[in-house]
């Protein structure tokens, strides 16, 4: 793969058209990057806002799961950490991070 001096370089070569290929260029690098930006940038950036909001709405007594899939209620929280009591009678300490979502059961439909 070249590398984009490279190809300006080469670019500057060209006895005929080099303005208009350098332009073209400068485009495709431009056309690549916005699209780097609207689908990989801007969503993670979308994810993590929400993700800190849904951390920093935490309160003690909330029903959680985290992303290894575990579901708990909060006991207490500190800066770093949060307790969660488990099912069966359990206690896990997991990083506040590790908290991805309020749980909400999946709704049953009553036939």
């Amino acid at each position: 793969m070249l590398s984009t001096f490279e190809i300006l370089a080469q670019a500057e070569d060209t006895a005929a058209g080099g303005t208009q290929s350098i332009i073209t260029t400068v485009m495709l690098f431009a056309v690549i990057g916005g699209l780097f930006w609207f689908l990989l940038i801007r969503p993670q950036r979308t994810r993590a806002k929400r993700q800190q909001a849904v951390i920093s709405s935490l309160e003690v007594g909330d029903e959680v799961h985290t992303i290894g899939g575990i579901i708990g209620t909060i006991e207490f929280m500190d800066d770093a950490s949060a307790v969660l009591r488990l099912e069966g009678g359990g206690r896990m300490r997991v990083v506040r991070r590790a908290i991805a979502d309020k749980y909400q059961p999946p709704k049953t439909s009553s036939d």
